[in-house]
């Protein structure tokens, strides 16, 4: 009874500081996007993107708030985005994206990650030219066809569609996010995404097996624990 009381207890307290971590990365971009844009979501679309997403992630409406009074009092952080891209276990090619009111600091920490777990970082465009910067969209649906209809009426480039076990996939250019979010939820006003952002998706996959599974997943752990880590992109696919 102890034992297991125990283990309950240690899964509750890793659940919540994985969401105090979430609450935080979304609480530290929602302010940079609203110091850089205004904190009107209707004049910010990427804000407007970003504040939809913290919803679909339960982020509470108090951490969203602050971070947009603290954006229009002027007051704060001075976090600049900086991106580090390096190689992971078996080769595979990994995106960091940061923000950061230490440079020198957060170089040191990403760098630590790569070197404690099998990887080693590259120099800047090292990896980014294979991946493709798209808006991903998500959703159940049954018919391709129709779903690029409504998307090419509203003249938005597609550049994939794929429709499997009952989900859709729809990948546009980064620059068409809000074109094509607006046609899809005109076409299909009941649609709930079940991914809908901005990415950084491969244009290859690289196989990870044996020991290297383990060291990659040891380095997404540690780019996640690191503060200053926004999202990780990456092209490896574990067998």
């Amino acid at each position: 009874m102890g034992r297991a009381y125990q283990n309950k207890k240690e899964d509750m307290a890793k659940t919540a500081g994985m969401k105090t971590k979430i609450y935080s990365k979304y609480g530290r971009e929602i302010y940079v996007c609203a110091k850089s844009g205004g904190i009107d979501p209707d004049g910010n679309l990427s804000l407007r993107r970003l504040i939809d997403n913290a919803k679909k992630d339960q982020v509470p409406a108090h951490v969203i708030k602050n971070a947009l009074d603290k954006a229009e009092g002027g007051a704060g952080e001075d976090f600049q985005p900086a991106r580090y891209e390096g190689f992971g276990p078996a080769g595979c090619m990994v995106i960091v994206d940061c923000l950061t009111d230490n440079p020198n600091r957060t170089f040191a920490d990403v760098r630590k990650c790569f070197t404690k777990n099998a990887s080693k970082l590259g120099g800047p465009g090292a990896v980014a030219h294979m991946f493709d910067h798209v808006a991903v969209f998500v959703f159940k649906g049954d018919d391709e066809e129709a779903v690029l209809e409504a998307l090419m009426m509203a003249d938005v480039d597609v550049q994939d569609i794929e429709l499997e076990d009952g989900m859709m996939t729809v990948l546009v250019p980064h620059t068409e996010y809000f074109k094509a979010k607006t046609s899809l939820t005109e076409a299909y006003p009941d649609i709930t995404f079940e991914v809908d952002d901005i990415s950084y998706e491969p244009q290859t996959l690289c196989a990870v097996t044996g020991d290297d599974v383990e060291d990659f997943k040891g380095l997404l752990e540690a780019l996640n624990d690191c503060d200053d880590v926004q999202k990780v992109y990456h092209n490896a696919e574990l067998n």
